[in-house]
């Protein structure tokens, strides 16, 4: 085994080391380290599968739908919130506390705090696990989990950060080291997120609505949405990189002084950068123009922490041939530099334009995933496991299969997903010689199956590597003992440590963490505050229609099924201001349309078409229509990769549910009578019984107590509201 270099290497590379006292033994905490280790490598396996098995629903949607409770809506969120919070999640917090402890030389300030942290979250994602395919769920990309979770979130999220600046206060290294300041910006970002995007009235024990609607609803949670990427995906993990590249390396950080441009730039402008993902939508204008001009400029950051990175290994190259751990950080940092090169180009509107709804974007956003946090955590948990376990890593050769097997399996996922996203964007958009669209929407659908498919063989390599790894890591394992509790030894903390003779001005903040704390926390609430508080506060800004009316009970219950359902991962309800859709869908969308929604369901991707307009005109669909649909959708759309839905004409609709819903309603402001929430039922009922009498013209007898009826009036619904001459057929 390599022998163990003194684990302080890059900081003490940057930073003047204690110096003087009497030298005090103690002991890293390595034990909590395993076990976000092996947490990482056995939720990473889960949610990669989970991944896996969606993409295959799109390829045999009849087979692999498995309704209700695995339907591609409930599995797709269920993917997504165990790769981000289950694998990254506990890859960070593995990272954190392995790397925290040697650059401050202390251990963690509390072993009982961790082991709640740990369980606490273990506990969390077990609870995601069991509500995503219950239904449960708010809807709200990358914060799905219903309000008892959220509030969990909180108050592990709070333990977490008590033990780590209770570390930090106790720590025996003077100066705070680059990857702290990420740990930091990390905490106190998220924290602020999560608290303002979470803000809900409770209905029920595990249903809520959130207290954002339409507009300002959709600006929250891109706010949120864009910097849960920013920060949670990308920031702690580049506090990863600086710790863990230079020690796999043995070789200190490129640039000091590049590391202050890059992190206080970019946290100061990563936050502005949320409305990039509403460009051409009802948002107003000058918070899209502000998206954009921050979001390309957050190129300049991202690009000098990635020449950080790399140029770290200067005069290591020969190393990074022989040595699997630098093969995948390097792969990692590259994807990286991809990555956040593809975004800024993504938030002009002309790129955005075509690759918005598409699976352009779904390839960005894996090639960051897979690439940057994939291939970086495979390269820490290489280099770590032999470590706690004082062993060499049982097989290099399985090590070097694994690298291989995720750098194709990126390349396959990608690349048919970038063709696959212009060839969408292209299809929507083409008109005949005569000024017909030339492609109906199904036609766009069924030419995406080959790439869907080879998206598919991508993702089942990387699933695979990622297996590879877990046998390997687990021989490794048994091959060792872990050792729990390491002994170090360092000098006590010098105190009013004056400044030195030509000491870089950086030096006094690293010294202070409450001052960086206070600062990072300023930096981050600015871009937040101008964008948000002008669109809450100037009416103008989300000017209201006349025409717009409050959901009936039974649309409302509709709505909430939908919801449930996860119909959002697959259908937009926005129309942009582009002949394409127009023509396609009918009249673009505007701001006041959306003041009843609580969430906002403007969607993100569009692998079926948009709703905004189903309920008008030539759009509209008979009720006969929407029950045979959704009992059986390729009976009716031959092709189609939707999941069925006949469970809901055997589900009864839970009527009591009603009257909690309308006043929590009325309490955010929408304007049901005094009293309604008590005759909400008999007019649920009434709609109801009228389209099951309608149904039973078409010789469909459904009673009027079940929930395909209550999906079908809300369907009926959207974009009624609006007066519409120029509603096409939904093509």
């Amino acid at each position: 085994m390599e022998t163990i270099k003194q684990e302080n290497l890059a900081s003490e590379v940057l930073h003047r080391p204690a110096t003087g006292g009497r030298r005090e033994t103690f002991f890293y905490d390595n034990a909590i380290v395993s076990k976000f280790a092996w947490a990482t490598i056995i939720w990473g396996v889960v949610g990669m599968l989970a991944g896996l098995w969606a993409a295959l629903q799109l390829v045999l949607p009849e087979s692999l739908n498995l309704q209700p409770y695995f339907n591609f809506g409930r599995l797709r969120p269920l993917h997504t919130n165990a790769v981000i919070f289950a694998f990254v999640g506990n890859g960070i917090f593995m990272g954190y506390y392995y790397s925290l402890q040697r650059l401050l030389k202390t251990r963690m300030y509390s072993d009982k705090l961790s082991k709640i942290h740990f369980w606490g979250w273990q506990a969390i994602i077990v609870a995601a696990a069991i509500t995503l395919p219950l239904g449960l769920t708010s809807s709200k990309e990358y914060a799905e989990l219903e309000w008892p979770i959220d509030i969990a979130i909180t108050v592990i999220w709070v333990v977490f950060g008590w033990n780590m600046f209770a570390t930090i206060l106790k720590r025996r290294e003077q100066h705070l080291y680059v990857a702290i300041w990420f740990y930091i910006a990390t905490f106190v970002t998220v924290a602020v997120l999560h608290v303002v995007n979470s803000l809900a009235i409770p209905v029920s024990a595990f249903k809520s609505y959130s207290v954002f609607a339409g507009v300002q609803d959709a600006l929250v949670q891109w706010w949120y949405g864009h910097n849960a990427v920013a920060f949670f995906l990308t920031t702690p993990y580049l506090g990863l990189m600086y710790y863990f590249l230079p020690k796999a390396a043995n070789r200190p950080v490129y640039s000091y002084k590049l590391s202050i441009i890059h992190f206080w730039s970019l946290i100061f402008i990563y936050i502005w950068a949320g409305p990039h993902h509403l460009l051409y939508t009802a948002l107003p204008n000058w918070a899209q123009s502000l998206g954009i001009v921050f979001s390309f400029t957050l190129i300049f950051p991202s690009w000098g922490g990635m020449i950080n990175g790399l140029l770290t290994l200067r005069g290591a190259w020969d190393k990074v041939r022989e040595d699997v751990i630098l093969k995948f950080m390097v792969v990692a940092v590259t994807a990286y530099g991809m990555a956040t090169f593809e975004g800024p180009m993504m938030s002009l509107k002309n790129i955005n334009a075509i690759s918005h709804f598409t699976d352009w974007t779904i390839a960005h956003v894996h090639v960051g995933g897979l690439g940057w946090n994939g291939m970086l955590t495979f390269g820490i948990l290489y280099w770590l496991m032999p470590r706690l376990f004082r062993t060499e890593l049982y097989s290099k050769k399985l090590a070097n299969v694994h690298f291989w097997l995720g750098t194709l399996g990126i390349l396959f996922y990608a690349v048919p997903m970038y063709i696959a996203g212009f060839m969408q964007a292209s299809m929507w958009k083409q008109f005949t010689p005569s000024g017909q669209l030339k492609y109906q929407f199904l036609e766009t659908v069924t030419f995406m199956k080959p790439f869907y498919a080879t998206r598919s063989f991508g993702g089942a390599l990387f699933v695979l590597g990622a297996i590879i790894m877990m046998y390997n890591l687990y021989k490794t394992a048994r091959k060792g003992s872990l050792l729990r509790n390491e002994q170090a030894e360092a000098p006590a903390l010098e105190k009013n440590v004056k400044p030195h003779a030509g000491e870089h001005w950086h030096r006094w903040i690293e010294r202070k963490p409450t001052p960086l704390l206070v600062a990072t926390l300023l930096v981050i609430l600015i871009g937040g505050a101008v964008e948000m508080i002008p669109t809450f506060l100037i009416k103008s800004n989300v000017p209201t229609i006349a025409s717009v009316k409050p959901y009936t009970p039974l649309e409302l219950q509709g709505r909430d099924i939908y919801v449930r359902e996860g119909c959002y991962t697959c259908h937009s309800q926005m129309i942009r201001p582009f002949r394409s859709e127009t023509e396609r869908y009918g009249e673009y969308s505007k701001a006041g349309e959306f003041v009843y929604d609580f969430p906002f369901q403007w969607g993100s991707k569009r692998t079926g078409p948009d709703l905004a307009r189903a309920g008008v005109g030539n759009n509209r669909k008979s009720n006969t229509w929407h029950y045979n649909h959704l009992d059986d959708p390729q009976a009716i759309s031959t092709g189609s990769v939707m999941p069925p839905y006949s469970f809901l004409i055997d589900q009864k609709l839970d009527v009591a549910s009603t009257p909690g819903k309308i006043k929590a309603m009325q309490t955010l402001g929408v304007p049901y009578p005094e009293g309604y929430a008590d005759k909400a039922n008999d007019d649920l009922q009434k709609q109801a019984a009228e389209i099951a009498a309608d149904l039973k013209k078409n010789n469909i007898s459904v009673p009027a107590d079940r929930e395909i009826l209550a999906v079908i009036a809300y369907l009926q619904r959207l974009g009624t509201d609006i007066s519409n001459n120029k509603t096409a057929e939904l093509k």
